[in-house]
């Protein structure tokens, strides 16, 4: 396996199970539900959420059917969390398409978010395990604590590395550790076991935010589907400007705190030029290194296999990725 596309091909019947619960259970006599649930359906993403929990569960041994169910809970999550993210950003592009609050307003996409946590959680209760209500409830609120998190440190150019480890292991790598680890409790693995596919999901959900704060900066619409600069226009102090402001004096870092304190991205080009002359891009990277490299492991107490296999080539892919 090299690629993203072989994994998917190794999962190939999961995933079409997976796809079609998802659309199923989008299902709702609401007209504009179905209008807005099939836009998002439709709207691209890696779903790569779900792809670790069925993985992981295919990792270690599952061999029955909730493992499709919780994936689409986990999707549906996910993509509740994307939709408010955008009306909070007020964003206008998501994967080179307009968001749905561009498209409908912010009202329907607030109750249509709503809408998907309400089903997630109509549908995780279906397994009838306690540990996994218990693991998905204390996800949801994690994430809103790295939202509020997160708007609290907007225009904040004193924020620190662990300040911004705080906001990304609520807000992003914790929905990857819910994953990994409920494709472990399925199969009922002992408790080593399950704190390994949990480091796991933690680390690699790291890595994931970490690349995708310097692809912010480093790539362009075509590629990421949304404009470089688009978090310090939001006032975002990410990991890459964290790491010029501790580096730099004078004239340049000044440049960067009124970036930052005003959310401007009028001299993107100067800032990025600030940045690389300091190596940020390349201090980021390592940090994602190294997460991705504590992930990989945390897998030696899960049996060898391709899922396995799989799972550590994540990893990789997750720090070579462009978008």
């Amino acid at each position: 396996m090299k690629s993203l596309s072989d994994i998917q091909s190794l999962l190939k019947l999961d995933l079409q199970k997976t796809d079609g619960i998802l659309i199923n259970r989008l299902s709702s006599n609401v007209a504009l539900i179905n209008q807005m649930s099939h836009y998002i359906i439709h709207a691209g993403g890696k779903r790569l959420r779900p792809l670790l929990l069925l993985l992981c569960a295919r990792a270690t041994g599952y061999q029955g059917t909730h493992h499709h169910l919780m994936a689409v809970v986990i999707e549906l999550i996910h993509t509740a969390t994307l939709l408010h993210d955008d009306i909070v950003d007020e964003s206008i592009t998501r994967r080179g398409k307009d968001t749905v609050n561009e498209v409908w307003g912010n009202a329907p996409s607030v109750l249509v978010g709503d809408f998907l946590y309400s089903r997630a959680f109509e549908m995780m209760v279906e397994p009838n395990s306690m540990p996994i209500m218990r693991i998905l409830s204390k996800t949801t609120n994690s994430i809103a604590e790295g939202e509020v998190l997160q708007l609290l440190n907007c225009q904040n150019a004193e924020l620190t590395e662990a300040e911004y480890y705080a906001v990304i292991e609520r807000k992003t790598a914790c929905l990857f550790q819910a994953a990994t680890q409920i494709g472990g409790l399925l199969s009922d693995v002992d408790k080593a076991q399950e704190s390994a596919l949990k480091d796991y999901g933690l680390h690699l959900g790291n890595a994931f935010q970490i690349i995708d704060d310097v692809l912010d900066y480093e790539s362009d619409a075509k590629t990421m589907g949304k404009e470089a600069g688009d978090d310090l226009n939001e006032g975002k102090t990410t990991l890459p400007m964290i790491y010029a402001l501790a580096h730099t004096s004078g004239d340049d870092r000044q440049l960067l705190e009124d970036a930052i304190n005003q959310a401007d991205n009028s001299k993107i080009a100067q800032v990025i030029k600030i940045l690389q002359s300091v190596k940020a891009f390349g201090y980021t990277r390592n940090q994602a290194h190294k997460s991705a490299q504590l992930a990989k492991q945390s897998l030696k107490l899960i049996p060898d296999s391709d899922y396995k296999d799989a799972l550590i080539l994540l990893c990789d892919l997750s720090l070579q990725r462009q978008s």
